[in-house]
């Protein structure tokens, strides 16, 4: 599993870092400021969490169960928060109405909160060491 997530979050961080710069010279010059702030946020959120899994996949502070879910959770927040947002800031370009899955933009932010929540978790029942 740890190859896994490890290869997902190297993935990850390719598709953020030719997105965002997709987005700060494709997109410049058809879409608002304001939608290239949002498809920012899509990117920055996208990259937060491609770090967090090269982090995830290379621990041991956390169980395998714990990295599996928080895999999951992670690629499904990912797909849901930074991929509504790329949609619904594009939406001038596509011709495409994201703002009919608009509702999953939080979906995914709560999907990347909870895995947060789940890290923390494990870190505090790991023992403290004694030095």
């Amino acid at each position: 599993m740890n190859r896994i997530i490890l290869i997902t979050a190297a993935v990850l961080g390719i598709i953020a870092i030719s997105l965002g710069a997709f987005g700060a010279h494709g997109l410049k010059e058809v879409i608002s400021v304001e939608s290239q702030v949002t498809f920012e946020t899509g990117v920055r959120y996208q990259m937060y969490h491609a770090l967090m899994l090269l982090f995830v996949g290379g621990t041991t502070l956390l169980t395998q169960k714990s990295k599996r879910i928080i895999y999951f959770l992670i690629l499904f927040g990912i797909l849901f928060f930074s991929g509504s947002i790329y949609g619904l800031a594009t939406m001038d370009v596509t011709g495409i109405n994201f703002k009919s899955i608009g509702f999953i933009t939080p979906i995914g932010g709560l999907f990347l909160i909870i895995s947060w929540v789940l890290m923390l978790i494990d870190f505090l029942k790991v023992r403290r060491d004694n030095s």
